[in-house]
């Protein structure tokens, strides 16, 4: 142990020295102790330091854009350009697909543009380097279909001293893209508006848009010809088309399009050029751009002069050939569209005994069908409704004249014929065919009876009638002849007859002067009886009278 005599002894052997000792001590571990204070305080500031470079450099790598830099040294030398750093982002290698991923180089970055390309880059890259000038360019990439949107710029520190050149690399392919499509789309779009623009501006009629305050905001090429002072679009407020008084054609029509929300139309009449012109006026209601509260009008002015001539001419075609209808005994109505009775002579109110008064008041199909059915007029049939419905529907379906037989109750037989009328409707002709179908009856009764004793005749019969052909002949005439059916039905002349008869009377070299001589016998009107030899060896007495319809007929009978 240390004798606290001894120590005692020696600090007051030299007093003075031990104060300067102990002074120097503390002085000593002040010192240190400032120092050790600054060394914590630089390492909290490198640690700082440090963090924040990593946080920078995160978030560069984290950045969308890839980057290169050319970093300048700090020191101070001569040529800082021949000490340039270059070092490429994580970014960039992945973005280019390169190689050599952050260690590659710029010229391993240029091999991936086109040749022309890395000329302009390497331009913009030396007057960067030179002249801190930036730029921001597009190029494309030839190993892909990438676009990389390049941008470069110089960094300097707050001392003015240059810190890098900085080129950014941003993938800008969507964008491109979809630049591109928006440009054709564009392109597109005004290829048809200019096409929708021709169509409009070479309609011969003019037509228009008003807005939801009745003004008209496009118009087409036309409609310059019908204003009294022709306009550009837009440019001359309040031009119209006038009616001959100097009012708008289709304002107020317009107005009522918008309040009804319905097409309106309207004839009115225009002078252009000095010529008077009947024309039909449309105003369509529409809303504009799918704006449910913003009601336009579409309008348009047709040219209906000749339309009108045409209705003029048709009404009297029509009244002159109505006119003509009455006069006839055949009975006509017409039945317009709406069912109506709009045309009928006198034969039809005697036909079906219709009163003028009840006739004049118009009535439809369906009244006329009860009344005559009231009368027992009408064709009994077993469900009269049905009946009617199908009648009714005629209207409808018939596109073509078409003709029927009524039958009714007190005997008589009508042909009815029913046709689409011009204006809409069905125009019907009503015929008495009665004494007709009795004349034709007895004919037929007629022409049965002379067939019965045609064929109860032991001697061969024909009958050849007033134009030359062959119309009746009998089973007798068949046998003897040995005739072919066929051939009588074609209804032959009296040459082909005797040609049928040739086998039997006579070869080739006699025939024609025999068949002459034939002839000549049987239409004169003096000979009375012929006699002929057949190579069978049969003799026929051949007679011809002539009957008072100017008919002939043709006996043959064997002696």
């Amino acid at each position: 142990m240390i004798d606290k005599s001894l120590l005692l002894d020696i600090y007051y052997a030299a007093p003075e020295f031990w104060h300067i000792v102990f002074v120097l001590w503390v002085v000593l571990i002040g010192f240190m102790l400032a120092e050790l204070f600054k060394i914590l305080r630089l390492r909290q500031k490198n640690y700082f330091l440090n963090r924040d470079r990593e946080r920078y450099a995160e978030t560069l790598y984290a950045s969308r854009d890839g980057y290169f830099a050319f970093i300048y040294p700090d020191q101070k030398i001569n040529d800082p350009r021949k000490h340039i750093v270059e070092r490429c982002s994580r970014r960039l290698a992945v973005l280019m697909n390169l190689p050599a991923g952050t260690k590659s180089s710029f010229e391993d970055i240029l091999k991936n543009f086109y040749k022309d390309d890395v000329k302009r880059i390497r331009k913009y890259v030396d007057f960067l380097h030179e002249e801190g000038i930036s730029f921001d360019d597009e190029f494309a990439l030839k190993s892909s279909n990438k676009h990389l949107r390049l941008v470069g710029s110089r960094i300097n520190g707050a001392d003015v001293n240059i810190y890098c050149n900085m080129i950014w690399f941003r993938d800008v392919s969507f964008e491109t893209n979809k630049i591109m499509e928006l440009e054709n789309a564009h392109r597109e779009v005004s290829k048809e508006l200019l096409r929708i623009r021709d169509l409009i501006d070479n309609l011969p009629f003019p037509i228009w848009i008003r807005d939801n305050n009745l003004k008209i905001i496009e118009h087409n090429r036309k409609f310059n010809e019908f204003v009294t002072k022709p306009r550009d679009a837009g440019l001359e407020e309040n031009a119209e088309i006038t009616t001959i008084s100097g009012e708008s054609i289709s304002k107020n029509l317009a107005q009522k399009a918008q309040d009804t929300n319905k097409t309106q139309k309207d004839a009115v009449s225009i002078v252009k050029n000095g010529e008077r012109m009947v024309m039909e006026v449309y105003e369509t209601p529409f809303h504009a751009e799918e704006n449910l509260e913003s009601i336009f009008t579409a309008g348009s002015l047709i040219d209906i002069n000749e339309l009108e001539d045409l209705k003029r001419n048709l009404k009297l075609h029509q009244n002159a050939q109505l006119e003509i209808l009455r006069t006839l005994g055949t009975a006509f109505a017409v039945f317009d569209q709406h069912f109506k009775l709009d045309f009928h002579n006198s034969s039809f109110a005697e036909l079906w005994k219709l009163d003028k008064k009840w006739l004049d008041e118009k009535p439809t199909y369906s009244m006329f069908l009860d009344n005559i059915r009231e009368k027992r007029l009408l064709p009994e049939v077993p469900d009269y409704l049905m009946f009617k419905s199908e009648e009714l529907k005629k209207f409808s379906q018939i596109i073509e004249p078409q003709r029927d037989m009524l039958h009714l109750p007190n005997g008589t037989t009508l042909r009815r014929l029913r046709a689409p009328y011009p204006m809409g409707g069905l125009i019907f002709a009503y015929e008495d065919i009665s004494d007709k179908l009795a004349a034709t009856s007895a004919y037929n009764a007629l022409l049965s009876v002379q067939s019965e004793i045609l064929e109860n005749i032991f001697d061969a019969v024909v009958i050849f009638g007033s134009n030359g052909r062959l119309t009746s002949y009998n089973e007798a005439y068949i046998k003897l002849w040995n005739a072919d059916k066929d051939f009588l039905d074609s209804e032959p002349n009296l040459d082909e007859l005797l040609d049928s008869q040739k086998s039997f009377l006579a070869n080739d070299t006699e025939w024609y002067n025999l068949k002459k001589d034939i002839a000549g016998h049987l239409l004169s009107m003096t000979t009375k009886t012929l006699v002929l030899s057949r190579i069978s060896g049969d003799i026929l007495d051949v007679a011809a009278r002539n009957l008072s319809d100017g008919s002939l007929i043709i006996t043959y009978r064997k002696q």
